[in-house]
């Protein structure tokens, strides 16, 4: 139940960073739930071996070049997703940000309430 709550959460920060950003292209919601699970995907499985193999690059820049590679994961995310597309590196850049402080902020709503 946890995974689909998390699912939707970053399907709503998905569909709002979107909405946001004039340059990334969303075909609808269930696109946003697939592009959900995709990045979740890509993140589990692609950003751990990206920042093993980027670890000086991330020591010099005091960690920013972690914006770098959730780019990068969501320009991956767009050759990947025929729905969802993405106008070039910044605006990969400036989407994951509101990605991540969406995602953030939704399930901060949502809590995590244990009886």
């Amino acid at each position: 139940m946890k995974i689909i709550l998390k699912i939707l959460v970053s399907s709503l920060a998905v569909f709002l960073a979107a909405y946001i950003l004039r340059r990334v292209h969303l075909d609808g919601f269930p696109t946003a739930i697939l592009l959900a699970v995709v990045l979740g995907l890509l993140n589990a499985f692609l950003k751990p071996l990206l920042v093993v193999l980027t670890i000086p690059f991330t020591i010099l820049t005091f960690g920013l070049f972690l914006l770098v590679i959730n780019a990068f994961i969501i320009i991956v995310a767009d050759r990947l997703l025929p729905g969802f597309a993405v106008d070039g590196f910044g605006t990969a850049l400036i989407f994951s940000i509101i990605v991540t402080i969406a995602t953030w902020f939704l399930e901060a709503l949502a809590g995590d309430k244990k009886s």
